[in-house]
C-alpha cells in the first residue's frame, strides 16, 4: 500500500527543485546592475584544463555598473579575457594591467523587454515543472485506491497537494514579478 505523507513529500521535493532552478536561472540573467553571477558559466583556459572563473581570480563588484576581476596569477589577463570574449556575456573587457573591468551598459528598452520575455519563459517553465509533479502525483494516489487506499484519504491527499501546488506557483509568480521588477527599472 502506498504511504500518502511520502508521496506528497515526493511532490514537494520536485516542486521546490522547480522554484530552486528558477532561481538560479533568473540570477543569470542581466538586469542592468552588475552582478558577478553573470560570470558564473565562463571558463577559463588554466594551464590546459577549463576551471570556473573565479578559480584563477577574485571578482568583486565595486560599484553598480563595474565588476572587477583581478587575476592572481598575472599570465591569466589573456585567457580570462579570451574566456569573457568567448562566452555569452556580452561584454568587452577592458585591462589596466592590474585588474579587468567589465563595464555594465545600461540595458535599452527593447533589451530590457526582451530580458523580461526571457524570465517569463523561465517562470513557465517552472510552473510546468511544478504541475507535472502535481500530475504524476494525483496519478500515484489515484493507483493507490486501487491498492486498499481509502477515496476519503485519497481526496485529502489530493486537497493538500493542490494546496503545495497553489504555493510554489505562487513563488514563481512572486520570483518573476521581483525580476521583472528589477529589468524594468532604469
Amino acid at each position: 500500500m502506498i504511504e500518502v505523507k511520502e508521496v506528497l513529500a515526493h511532490a514537494e521535493e520536485k516542486m521546490e527543485e522547480a522554484v530552486m532552478y528558477l532561481e538560479e536561472a533568473l540570477d543569470h540573467i542581466r538586469a542592468g546592475k552588475a552582478n558577478v553571477k553573470i560570470l558564473d558559466g565562463v571558463r577559463v583556459d588554466s594551464y590546459g584544463s577549463l576551471v570556473p572563473l573565479n578559480n584563477v581570480a577574485s571578482i568583486n563588484t565595486p560599484d553598480a555598473r563595474t565588476i572587477a576581476i583581478k587575476p592572481w596569477d598575472k599570465n591569466m589577463f589573456r585567457p580570462i579575457e579570451k574566456a569573457i570574449m568567448d562566452s555569452n556575456v556580452g561584454i568587452t573587457p577592458e585591462n589596466n594591467g592590474e585588474i579587468i573591468r567589465l563595464g555594465i551598459p545600461p540595458l535599452t528598452e527593447e533589451r530590457r523587454k526582451q530580458l523580461a520575455k526571457q524570465c517569463k519563459g523561465e517562470a513557465e517553465q517552472a510552473k510546468v515543472s511544478i504541475r507535472n509533479a502535481r500530475r504524476d502525483n494525483i496519478e500515484k494516489l489515484k493507483k493507490g485506491i486501487k491498492d486498499g487506499l481509502s477515496e476519503d484519504i485519497e481526496k485529502d491527499a489530493e486537497e493538500d497537494l493542490q494546496k503545495t501546488h497553489d504555493r510554489y506557483i505562487k513563488k514563481i509568480d512572486d520570483l518573476y514579478a521581483a525580476k521583472e521588477k528589477e529589468i524594468m527599472t532604469v
